[in-house]
């Protein structure tokens, strides 16, 4: 792992964090490989052998997000989970969207 996405991931959501300008889109971003900015989200998709992979990753998915108080927009079906981070408040993409996505991301790679 790089160290911003180390850091990331030692982070924790923020009440309030602003919306981040293209410039701290795109730094961010380049610690997270696969993600993308899709219609104002941070955006990712997973695929699994089997459905019970797939929700022990959701159910993994939302122990974070319950820690975090931050919630991402999840479309799951067989063998398949997208994310989508967004700062509803904020009115896009903010630090909190990265230091969640970071954190999937370290799951992942456990």
């Amino acid at each position: 792992m790089s160290a911003l996405r180390d850091a990331l991931v030692s982070e924790h959501c923020a009440a309030n964090a602003p919306a981040l300008d293209r410039e701290g889109v795109a730094k961010l971003g380049a610690v997270l490989p696969g993600w993308s900015v899709t219609d104002g989200a941070l955006a990712r998709s997973y695929t699994f052998d089997d459905f019970h992979h797939t929700m022990a990753f959701v159910n993994a998915v939302a122990w974070i997000a319950h820690r975090e108080d931050h919630h991402p927009d999840l479309d799951v079906g067989y063998g398949r989970c997208a994310l989508r981070w967004s700062t509803h408040s904020a009115g896009g993409i903010t630090r909190n969207d990265f230091i969640c996505a970071a954190r999937v991301e370290a799951l992942v790679d456990a």
